[in-house]
């Protein structure tokens, strides 16, 4: 169990919320290019620096949610029982995703969902940033796939890091483009849950030469 966070911590976590809160609502309103920094950190009332210390760059105001799921895929991997697969614990994680309509599967029609969503995809240098953020994370899943499989070769674990942040992010598409249709998630549900054990069917079909370590 995690420890409880201390005050101080609380404080920065609370200011980091409210900076990007602030910077998406107003990137909503006039466009991400029409805002600028010093505009956010005034209505955020932080100095600049202090915005910097949180966000590095303008995008990461936006993208760094993409960033908090860096490493969950890796992190499945690694904590799943010796007796199930990491084809079979990544499988489960996104259809519990699709289940709690976790926005990162893109069955999600909340409006704000959708807002944030039109917002990243509509600007080129979030598109970018995401891509960077998605190239972290499969590196991420490599590594963690090398440790827990037994592979005959040793590309087997990026091969199949690549393909599985390659499969979930177009399932992800596909959903996030039938609920733009104007279908509702509880709609889409089964169909994205029919894809999704699709999907991994071909991804096991794929595994062949790479055994769990034991």
């Amino acid at each position: 169990m995690n420890a409880p966070m201390g005050l101080r911590e609380r404080k920065k976590q609370r200011t980091r919320e409210t900076i990007s809160d602030t910077a998406i609502a107003l990137f909503l309103e006039h466009g991400f290019d029409q805002v600028s920094v010093v505009d956010i950190a005034a209505v955020a009332e932080v100095s600049k620096p202090t915005l910097f210390r949180y966000f590095p760059t303008k995008e990461d105001l936006v993208v760094h949610r993409f960033a908090d799921h860096q490493r969950v895929n890796s992190a499945v991997v690694a904590g799943r029982p010796p007796e199930v697969s990491p084809i079979d614990a990544l499988h489960q994680h996104f259809l519990d995703g699709l289940a709690a309509r976790d926005p990162i599967t893109g069955l999600n029609d909340d409006e704000d969902v959708l807002a944030f969503h039109r917002l990243v995809y509509s600007t080129p240098s979030l598109v970018a940033r995401v891509s960077q953020y998605l190239a972290q994370a499969e590196e991420a899943l490599t590594r963690a796939l090398a440790d827990a499989l037994d592979p005959d070769r040793e590309i087997t674990a990026a091969l199949l890091a690549g393909q599985v942040t390659a499969t979930e992010r177009i399932l992800a598409s596909v959903n996030w483009r039938r609920i733009v249709d104007g279908r509702s998630a509880d709609e889409v549900h089964p169909e994205a849950v029919a894809d999704a054990d699709h999907a991994y069917a071909l991804l096991r079909h794929d595994l062949t030469g790479a055994t769990p370590r034991r």
